[in-house]
């Protein structure tokens, strides 16, 4: 999977501009995802692809529509040295895998080729031929994820409707 980089701070009026907010569905959102920070991307961007971003990203405001018009690009995962909270939260919660490691972040560079083993918590980057090791996550956490969000999650449980 291609990797697009992007450095500290990127805040969730960078990956989703509030102009946009009233996009009438996801791929609506997704046609904007970066595009003030990168303009190319969306039109770019592949099914699988990954972001690897430098510290706190998804800062600002709590919307749930960053995470979501990542996922909506058909980006795999993002992998950054920190996530603002809120976003780890919103990005579990609709089923966008995010990991923390450092030094995958601060090491794989733009267009490397990078998998994930999200069950091990394995970053390799193919390109450099370089593995780190990132938390995996809880079997609850994957859970959630595999569901595709926690919505589906609990319907799948029949906690939900």
């Amino acid at each position: 999977m291609k990797v697009y980089k992007y450095g500290d701070n990127v805040d969730t009026d960078v990956i989703i501009p509030a102009r946009y907010l009233n996009a009438p569905d996801e791929k609506s959102l997704a046609s904007h995802c970066m595009e003030d920070i990168d303009a190319s991307f969306a039109s770019s961007v592949e099914q699988g692809d990954i972001i690897v971003a430098g510290a706190n990203f998804g800062c600002g405001s709590s919307r749930e529509h960053a995470p979501l018009a990542i996922k909506a690009c058909g980006v795999k995962c993002v992998i950054a040295p920190s996530f603002a909270r809120i976003f780890y939260r919103n990005a579990i919660n609709i089923g966008l895998p995010i990991l923390e490691s450092p030094e995958a972040a601060a090491e794989i560079q733009a267009g490397d080729t990078v998998s994930v083993d999200f069950a091990t918590g394995t970053i390799t980057d193919e390109t450099q031929g370089k593995t780190w090791q990132a938390a995996p996550f809880p079997a609850f956490v994957e859970r959630i994820i595999e569901a595709g969000g926690l919505l589906n999650s609990l319907k799948a449980r029949g906690v939900a409707k």
